[in-house]
């Protein structure tokens, strides 16, 4: 059982953030993976799981929003998990990290035996993605936030269905309601906002907090 929220605020941040004892305390549900959405990107990330028969998330760390993903969605759907866990300084604020172990254990609990097939892929994605050949229909790019990084992930996005969707996580940084980092935001951008237009058959289909979702005609 998870310790109560009050007792956790009373805990040190140098103790709150510390990766260890944090992995401990998540792997053993004594306290719930941090939260890294909000409940409107939630409710957007539920809705086009819930029917999606392969969902990709690239960047895991303690296991919110694949928690979500996991009690969205049932047998014969799969979730791909992509992760090399550890800290990755474009990737998580200083100082936080999470441990594979312990993300997999939230994960586990999350997906029951009537929840989806869970497959695991403890790298980076653009290791994943030459050995890949399998059509998505949700990507969830939530992993290294430079802009570098976030490109590549896009790249992922000639394995997405028609019909499909690219969710990109802290992509609208000073947009009306919105929120977001300098690395989603420019690719984002660039993309999808620049006088181009989107790139021939996307078009962004919903916007919320700090997410941008496009779909593939």
């Amino acid at each position: 059982m998870p310790l109560p929220t009050a007792l956790r605020r009373l805990t040190p941040d140098r103790l709150r953030d510390d990766p260890r004892l944090r992995a401990i305390a998540v792997g053993t549900g004594a306290i719930p993976p941090r939260t890294m959405h909000s409940e409107p990107e939630r409710e957007l990330l539920v809705e086009l799981a819930r029917d999606a028969r392969r969902v990709v998330e690239i960047g895991v760390y303690e296991g919110s929003s694949a928690v979500a993903l996991a009690r969205a969605m049932g047998p014969g759907q799969e979730l791909h998990l992509i992760d090399p866990f550890g800290h990755h300084p474009s990737a998580l604020p200083s100082g936080w990290g999470a441990t594979e172990r312990a993300t997999r254990r939230v994960v586990a609990r999350a997906a029951r035996p009537e929840g989806p097939r869970v497959v695991w892929h403890v790298a980076f994605s653009h290791d994943v993605a030459p050995g890949w050949t399998a059509p998505i229909d949700l990507l969830f790019v939530d992993g290294d936030h430079a802009e570098e990084a976030v490109r590549r992930d896009w790249d992922w996005h000639g394995f997405v269905a028609p019909g499909g969707h690219v969710l990109f996580h802290d992509a609208r940084e000073g947009r009306p309601g919105g929120r977001g980092l300098p690395g989603p935001t420019a690719v984002v951008d660039g993309l999808f906002r620049g006088p181009g237009g989107p790139p021939p058959g996307w078009t962004v289909a919903a916007e919320v907090d700090r997410t941008v979702a496009v779909r593939r005609g």
